[in-house]
């Protein structure tokens, strides 16, 4: 008989922290009443990378507290994820958004778990989530950005991994972030949250959690992920692939840019990149690993949006080395004519 999963998903919290507690970070201290953390000049010059640094997290929380946004943020995956875990192994509905992008019941039942939660916290702030669309109020400071079921084919499939990934944001920053990670399998699932918040690190399972310390792209094991439209980004990135698999541990594709990203903040794969992603695919997952001391950027190297179309996660390491493939390769599309602007920012609402 399968153990418990809660019994599950601890021991493979208490697992990492007995196997990585040699490099994990000390936890760093939390945010006052007035919602502030103490950081570091929002741009700095890495000292062993000579890269730009620009912070991606929120510097301030507003009229809340980073505590309070994390603490709604994780009750709000919880409930998602209890949804997906009643889903497993049943029958499902499936629907198509295009050929081969698919939508699930689950899905649609996670976010409105996730989406309810939310507004009974935070009735006055505003919401855009994958299958609902923007909703609330445009004037908030407070964006949520909600993927209730990051890799839904995946989950259709009954394959791992997939995830329910809820981040807020301030001012256009990520502010706080959970994932729950669905691992395992059919008639065997765990899970394992992951949660940040912007200047007080990175956790899984409640244990700090850091990069990894690989210092070259030989001895990396990296990930990318590929988007439903075969355009000259898919067809730049297919390039990529093969070039970094010849040059590397090997690269993976799981699927999931949440989970990726997490994976990354774990310190198990060096480096995420991927073309075409949405803001809820990434608001959690970027915040996650520069809270675990990683490193994101666009794909070109210049400074990360939320509302980008590219994007590139590291342990910062080997950002600058990884970049001497990947930013010529974007450069060539966007000189190409391919439109990098900004998109689903919801129409007024403020980043400054």
């Amino acid at each position: 008989m399968a153990t418990p999963l809660r019994f599950r998903a601890s021991a493979i919290g208490e697992c990492f922290a007995r196997q990585h507690s040699s490099r994990l970070p000390a936890q760093r201290s939390g945010a006052g009443r007035s919602g502030t953390r103490r950081h570091c000049s929002a741009i700095t010059a890495s000292r062993s990378t000579g890269v730009l640094n620009s912070r991606i997290g929120a510097a301030r929380s507003g009229s809340l507290p980073f505590e309070e946004l994390l603490a709604g943020a994780e009750a709000a995956a919880k409930l998602g994820s209890q949804v997906v875990l009643d889903a497993l192994d049943k029958p499902r509905r499936i629907d198509y958004k295009g050929a081969t992008d698919l939508v699930t019941d689950t899905d649609k039942k996670c976010e409105l778990a996730v989406l309810q939660e939310i507004q009974r916290r935070f009735p006055d702030h505003l919401i855009l989530g994958e299958e609902g669309g923007v909703i609330g109020n445009s004037s908030s400071d407070y964006l949520w950005c909600v993927d209730p079921l990051d890799g839904t084919t995946n989950f259709a499939h009954g394959y791992p991994s997939f995830a329910v990934s809820v981040a807020v944001l301030y001012k256009g920053r990520p502010a706080a972030a959970t994932v729950v990670e669905f691992a395992g399998g059919p008639f065997c699932w765990v899970t394992r949250t992951f949660t940040s918040s912007s200047g007080g690190g990175a956790f899984c399972e409640g244990n700090p959690i850091s990069v990894s310390n690989t210092d070259q792209v030989e001895r990396s094991l990296l990930v990318t992920g590929f988007g439903y439209d075969h355009d000259e980004a898919w067809a730049t990135n297919i390039s990529l692939f093969k070039d970094f698999t010849d040059v590397s541990r090997g690269v993976r594709r799981l699927g999931a840019a949440a989970v990726d990203m997490c994976h990354v903040s774990l310190g198990i794969v060096e480096a995420y990149w991927e073309y075409r992603l949405k803001p809820w695919d990434m608001a959690a997952g970027v915040l996650m690993v520069e809270e675990a001391g990683g490193k994101v950027t666009k794909m070109d190297g210049g400074e990360f949006s939320v509302f980008d179309r590219s994007v590139l996660v590291s342990n910062g390491v080997i950002h600058p080395k990884l970049l001497d493939r990947i930013s010529p390769a974007t450069k060539t599309l966007v000189n190409q004519g391919l439109d990098f602007s900004q998109w689903y920012k919801p129409e007024g609402y403020s980043c400054n």
